[in-house]
């Protein structure tokens, strides 16, 4: 039976082209003039670059700029020593060369922040900071009510020579197109709760919730770059949604609190684990994408605000979303 989680890529990669061309349709003109309109003070401070640029004898000016990045137990001298670190100025050199021209990147994060202002409007933008962080790709991304930090070392490309002793899942995402997409998850993180149930469900849509949440965040990402897949692992996951959701079912996951099944399905991992022969060519954390189906299919049928749905119980989303997975 689990067989039939092979991919059909032709009708599904026609479907993806489509969406591609169509990209940016998803909001309604409405909302797009809206946003338009939102303004917002994007302030970006290369400290990477600065860093780079600085000696011994400008380092107290640097402290006084970016205090929160000198933690005041560690000795000027260990921050001259990074300044002749070979590594540290191979990353700073590379990390220049990749990002000399941050424009594009800027424009990503503004159209992000206009977004969130124009759903959140009593968020203020926070003022982004490029660091390097020794590719720390666990903390890539930090982001408080005022402050947003950036390693940019952690986007050089997934082929980056600094990543050849990292496992090829993690490298994949270690990329520039999903910057903008990364510091939306970071925002979600602040304002979709936590799932008070322990059942897999749960867990399901509370990652559906970010999914969608970057949805009307990210207007001009691709559903692939909303949940860091690559193309093709997004059109196997389109091509085999309804035999995914027969093993949950048939499986009976979603009711279970089986602690394993995070690290099967939802946890960032090579593939997903089925127990089967197929599980190879499938993506980690294939859960998610059928929550983010699930909460897709409630807001279809269902008049509240995003804000609402954020709040709501899994088994509310679940039972009222109607869900048939594609054939």
């Amino acid at each position: 039976m689990y067989r039939k989680l092979l991919c059909n890529y032709v009708p599904v990669f026609a479907i993806f082209i489509i969406s591609v061309l169509f990209l940016g349709c998803n909001e309604s003109p409405k909302v797009s003039e809206d946003v338009k309109k939102i303004n917002v003070e994007l302030l970006v401070d290369r400290f990477d670059s600065e860093f780079a640029a600085a000696t011994p004898e400008s380092l107290p000016a640097l402290k006084g700029k970016y205090p929160y990045l000198f933690p005041v137990q560690y000795a000027d001298s260990i921050w001259v020593a990074k300044m002749k670190d070979t590594i540290q100025i191979e990353l700073l050199s590379e990390v220049e060369k990749k990002f000399s021209d941050f424009s594009q990147e800027e424009e990503s994060l503004e159209l992000l922040f206009k977004h969130i202002k124009y759903y959140y409007p009593q968020f203020d933008t926070p003022k982004v900071v490029t660091v390097i962080s020794d590719v720390d790709y666990s903390n890539r991304i930090i982001l408080t009510d005022t402050l947003l930090l950036i390693g940019l070392d952690n986007y050089l490309g997934p082929e980056h020579r600094f990543y050849h002793d990292i496992q090829n899942y993690i490298s994949a995402d270690l990329d520039s197109q999903y910057l903008a997409v990364d510091v939306a998850s970071a925002f979600a993180k602040k304002v979709v709760p936590r799932p008070r149930e322990r059942t897999f469900l749960a867990q399901l849509i509370y990652y559906g919730k970010e999914l969608y949440l970057k949805d009307k965040l990210l207007p001009l990402a691709t559903d692939a770059q909303k949940i860091n897949y690559s193309e093709d692992q997004f059109l196997w996951a389109e091509a085999n949604e309804q035999a995914i959701w027969r093993n949950f079912i048939e499986s009976e996951y979603l009711y279970s609190t089986e602690n394993t099944l995070g690290r099967r399905f939802l946890d960032p991992a090579p593939f997903s684990k089925f127990g089967l022969e197929l599980d190879n060519e499938s993506p980690g954390r294939i859960g998610r994408y059928v929550g983010w189906q699930i909460v897709r299919s409630f807001m279809d049928k269902n008049e509240v605000t995003l804000q609402q749905m954020l709040n709501l119980p899994a088994e509310e989303i679940f039972k009222k979303s109607n869900y048939k997975p594609r054939k």
